[in-house]
This record gives structure tokens, C-alpha cells and sequence, in this order.
């Protein structure tokens, strides 16, 4: 009788199994509400991005098919004058990638951004593939991304002098595409100043922007340099709502010198710890005021946490990666029906077992 109670509770366990099995089988598609607008975004980023390319040949600076097999024109120089530090190649190719503006209109949504408000938006130049994404992402969802841009890079990212990230804009400004609006510029590097930049590339960034007719900002006492640009936000905004701040990058002055800021997580992020002045960079300023922040920085984290494919070869068409898809443990239905499971299952075996070991002794 017992042996024959404790195989009813097996054939019941797995019965649930196969219940639960079908289910999960049978479930509602698990692509995120705001998957359209996400492809809309990666497909404004992949014209763009032809946009680029031609603009590159016509330049006569063609895109280098061993550092850029999949022809975005995104991808820069091993060194230049202009390059500040050390950068992956592979990062920088992710990020080329066009789903990647899928996953910014993602990352907004989280943050509850809504259609007619103001985005700021903090960037070094080491990864335009991510500033390419902030703009496309900004024209697929109607809002106004304002863009304070350092023009120094690592390696690999828009750090060739013959098309630097001015070059790139100034390309797909007036193409139907990519929107945002550029408010001021700085030289990026060490102080935001260049200070460790050759002073070959140091004039020549300065050059860049003045002949841009954009403001310069060469503060390099951090929490001026905080302060300055928040009012440049704030005056830019037009009376609009920041809805949120994103950071491309470890420029200085956004990310500031605060060793709190090494435990973000890339992607949408909480800043728990807020620096004094003077340590504190944008990142963190704007945490304070309550705006949500967007950190794309470690962009093999970024990658992994999202479903990003690292490296890809071709490029995937937009829509068909992970990056369109909720993760399991982000649906509260989901998560509901796997604690039910386990919560029978385990109640099943529980009393099986107490069965068991009253029958021994």
C-alpha cells in the first residue's frame, strides 16, 4: 500500500511535470511590448550606417575590411593623435552592431521615458557605434536626445583625424535618420583637457570645435566641470523633463573619480553611492537630482546581460536576437508558475518521504 502511495506521488510529480511543461510550451510570446519600436530603432541605425559608409568613400577614408569586416564605417584606427587610451577592437564592433539601438529604445523604456521628452546624454567618442544607437533610438521614440560629446578616443572608436565623430555627424545630420542635437563638445582625455593627448592632437580637437561654432568646455576642476554641464542640460532642455541620463563611455567627467562607480552594472543601473563634489561625475550628479541612468560602459557585461551577440559576423538582422526578448526571470506570470512547480513538487515528495520513514521505524 505504501510502495503504491509513494508511486502514485512519482506518477503525480510527473504528470505536474508534463503540465507545466505544456504550459511554458503554449505560453504567450515572450518579445518585449516595445519590440517594434526597438526594430524601428536598429533599422534607422542600419541606413545610417550605409549613410556613413558612403560618406566615408567619398571622403576618400575607406572603411578598413580587416578592422571593420562588416562595413559600418564605425570602426577608427589602431593610434592616432587623437587617441586617448586603450581600446577593445571586439567592443567596439559589438557595438556597431544595429540591434544595439533596439536595445537603447529598451533601456528608455525601462526608464519610463516617454515620447516629447528631453534625454541628456554624456559621451566620449570611443564608442560612436553607442552614440549612433542613442540617436537612432531617439528618432524611433519622438524624443530629444541632448548630446555633450568629448572627441577624444581609445582605439578603434572615432579617432581618426580624416573622420573623427564631428566627420561622422556632420555626415548623417541630414539624413532621415538618427536625431539628436549636439550641445556642446569638449577635448575629452585626462582633465577633459587633453592633458594626456599629444599636443598635435590636443589643437587639432580644438580647431575641430571652434570650427563647429559649439561651445567648448575645458574645465578641469571636476565639480565645475559638473556643474557646467548639468546647466547646459538643464538650459537645453527648453522647459523639457530629463527623463533620464545616458552614458557612453568613461569620459571623466561623466563617470568622475569616485571608485564607486566600478561596481555599476552596465545598462540600466541604480546609484547607490553619491561622491561629494569634486569626485562626482555626471553619472552620479544625476542620480542625485532622481533622474534614471543608463550606463553603457563594459560592453561585454552590457552584452551578456542583454543577449547581445559578441563580435558578430555577419550582423544579425534586427528583431531576431535575444535582445528582443524578456529574460524568464523578468516575467512576475512566469516566476509565479516555476515557485508553483517547485512548491508542489517538493510538497509531493515531502510527505512521500515522511511516509517512508514511518514505515522504517
Amino acid at each position: 500500500m505504501r510502495k503504491t502511495l509513494r508511486s502514485s506521488r512519482l506518477y503525480f510529480a510527473a504528470g505536474l511535470s508534463l503540465l507545466f511543461f505544456g504550459l511554458f510550451k503554449f505560453f504567450p510570446s515572450d518579445a518585449l511590448p516595445e519590440r517594434a519600436a526597438m526594430m524601428r530603432a536598429a533599422e534607422i541605425m542600419a541606413a545610417v550606417e550605409r549613410t556613413l559608409l558612403e560618406c566615408r568613400e567619398r571622403k576618400g577614408i575607406p572603411s578598413d575590411a580587416a578592422a571593420d569586416p562588416n562595413r559600418t564605417g564605425l570602426v577608427g584606427v589602431e593610434t592616432s593623435p587623437i587617441s586617448t587610451t586603450l581600446g577593445n577592437l571586439e567592443a567596439k564592433r559589438t557595438t556597431a552592431n544595429p540591434d544595439c539601438a533596439g536595445l537603447v529604445v529598451r533601456l528608455l523604456k525601462e526608464a519610463r521615458v516617454k515620447e516629447g521628452e528631453a534625454v541628456a546624454v554624456g559621451a566620449s567618442s570611443s564608442f560612436p557605434g553607442l552614440l549612433l544607437a542613442v540617436l537612432s533610438a531617439a528618432k524611433a521614440m519622438d524624443i530629444d536626445a541632448l548630446v555633450i560629446c568629448s572627441l577624444g578616443s581609445s582605439q578603434w572608436g572615432a579617432n581618426d583625424p580624416r573622420f573623427s565623430w564631428l566627420d561622422m555627424y556632420a555626415c548623417i545630420a541630414g539624413a532621415d535618420g538618427a536625431r539628436g542635437r549636439i550641445i556642446a563638445l569638449s577635448v575629452g582625455g585626462e582633465g577633459d583637457t587633453g592633458r594626456d593627448m599629444s599636443e598635435e592632437g590636443r589643437r587639432f580637437l580644438q580647431g575641430e570645435v571652434r570650427k563647429s561654432g559649439l561651445p567648448l568646455i575645458e574645465v578641469p576642476d571636476l565639480e565645475r566641470n559638473v556643474e557646467l554641464r548639468s546647466r547646459l542640460y538643464m538650459e537645453n532642455a527648453r522647459g523639457k523633463r530629463i527623463a533620464a541620463f545616458v552614458n557612453i563611455g568613461g569620459s571623466w567627467a561623466n563617470i568622475g573619480t569616485d571608485a564607486s562607480v566600478l561596481g555599476l552594472k552596465p545598462g540600466s543601473t541604480r546609484v547607490r553611492d553619491i561622491p561629494p563634489p569634486g569626485r562626482r561625475g555626471m553619472v552620479q550628479e544625476m542620480a542625485r537630482r532622481g533622474v534614471p541612468v543608463i550606463h553603457l560602459l563594459n560592453i561585454k557585461g552590457l552584452a551578456a546581460r542583454y543577449g547581445l551577440p559578441w563580435d558578430p559576423s555577419p550582423l544579425p538582422r534586427p528583431g531576431e536576437g535575444e535582445v528582443y526578448h524578456r529574460s524568464p526571470g523578468s516575467d512576475p506570470l512566469v516566476m509565479t508558475l516555476i515557485g508553483a512547480y517547485v512548491l508542489l513538487v517538493v510538497l509531493a515528495f515531502f510527505f512521500d518521504g515522511r511516509e517512508f520513514f514511518q514505515e522504517d521505524t
